[in-house]
C-alpha cells in the first residue's frame, strides 16, 4: 500500500454557518492522505501511473474556493473528486481545520475529519 499526504495546505475562504463568516471570510488549513491501491508508479517512476500531487491540490483549491456552511460538507466534496480522479485511491481521509475560529475564547483551530474507503 502507498500511502500519499499533502499537509497543511493554506487557504483564506468563506465557510461557516452565519452570513458573516461567509462575507468576512477565514484562514484554513487543510490535509488529505490518500491509500493508493496500485503501485505501478514504484516499478515505472511515471508521472502517469501516480497520484499527481499538484492535481489534488488543484482539487482541494477548487472546492475550498467554493462557499460552504458545513465543513464536513467541503471534505466530502473533496473526497468524492479525488476518487473520481484518480483510479489508484481507495481510502481517502481529509481533515480540515478552521484557524483561530471566534468561539468566544482562545482556540487555535476546531477541526472535522471525514474518511471514505
Amino acid at each position: 500500500m502507498l500511502l500519499i499526504e499533502l499537509l497543511d495546505m493554506r487557504f483564506y475562504a468563506h465557510h461557516g454557518c452565519f452570513a458573516e463568516e461567509r462575507q468576512i471570510g477565514a484562514h484554513f488549513s487543510v490535509d488529505v492522505r490518500i491509500e493508493a491501491s496500485s503501485s505501478a508508479c514504484v516499478q515505472s517512476d511515471r508521472l502517469e501511473d501516480a497520484v499527481n500531487y499538484q492535481a489534488v491540490y488543484d482539487t482541494v483549491a477548487q472546492e475550498m474556493g467554493q462557499s460552504s456552511h458545513l465543513l464536513e460538507h467541503i471534505a466530502g466534496r473533496i473526497i468524492r473528486r479525488i476518487k473520481a480522479d484518480f483510479s489508484q485511491a481507495g481510502a481517502v481521509r481529509v481533515c480540515i481545520s478552521k484557524l483561530n475560529p471566534s468561539l468566544g475564547g482562545q482556540i487555535a483551530a476546531s477541526r472535522i475529519v471525514l474518511s471514505l474507503d
